[in-house]
């Protein structure tokens, strides 16, 4: 069976393992979470599980998203979030909780990366700077533009300043190193995009560790 589940991001930490050995780990919060709805392709075109996490007052939805929760017979849930599945085992109303993982686990994490505002090539490509000393005139710019004949034009997929951050990141290979079944929190080795707090869809890793 495919493991999926939503969480949300409680910051990190580190432990000691059998030899003494500092880990740096992430702690989240993992379910318990409703499933909302099961797709199918001959329904919807292709197959997936909705699940619901974090309850929340009917008085907070619209009358639209109350009526989808009303349809499945299912209480009200915060974030909803979809997961591809090539074969689905779940049913509506089925609670999914931590206990789906075990130490060892290998999981993919995806989420959304912190916002850093607009920022400049240095800080957001990596790029170096230039000579610092008052002649250079060329400090921390982006470089070469192109030539000013043919093609005359910048072309697409030029590194430039701009916004930084805020998109959707996934970590693949996250080893889960501890479970807590009675808080619904795991452990996973390293970090995970996103602020405390955020929003994360967790699943089975789709690459074998070597």
């Amino acid at each position: 069976m495919k493991k999926v589940i939503l969480g949300k991001k409680l910051g990190m930490t580190q432990i000691f393992d059998d030899k003494g050995k500092v880990i740096p780990v992430t702690a989240i919060e993992a379910g318990p979470c409703t499933v909302i709805q099961v797709k199918s392709k001959d329904t919807d075109g292709y197959e997936a599980v909705k699940l619901g996490f974090g309850d929340v007052k009917e008085s907070k939805l619209t009358k639209p998203k109350m009526g989808e929760f009303k349809k499945t017979n299912t209480t009200p849930k915060k974030h909803l979030r979809e997961f591809r599945l090539d074969e689905i085992s779940y049913n509506v109303g089925d609670e999914i909780k931590a206990d789906i993982f075990v130490v060892g686990d290998n999981v993919d994490i995806t989420g959304t990366s912190k916002g850093k505002g607009f920022q400049g090539v240095i800080k957001r490509h990596g790029q170096s700077r230039g000579p610092m000393g008052h002649g250079s005139m060329y400090h921390r710019r982006p470089g070469s533009m192109g030539s000013t004949s043919t093609p005359g034009r910048v072309f697409k997929g030029k590194k430039l300043p701009g916004h930084m951050g805020m998109q959707t990141v996934t970590i693949q290979n996250l080893e889960v190193v501890r479970v807590d079944l009675d808080k619904n929190v795991i452990l996973v080795k390293g970090s995970v995009p996103g602020n405390k707090g955020a929003i994360l869809k967790i699943k089975d890793s789709v690459k074998i560790k070597k």
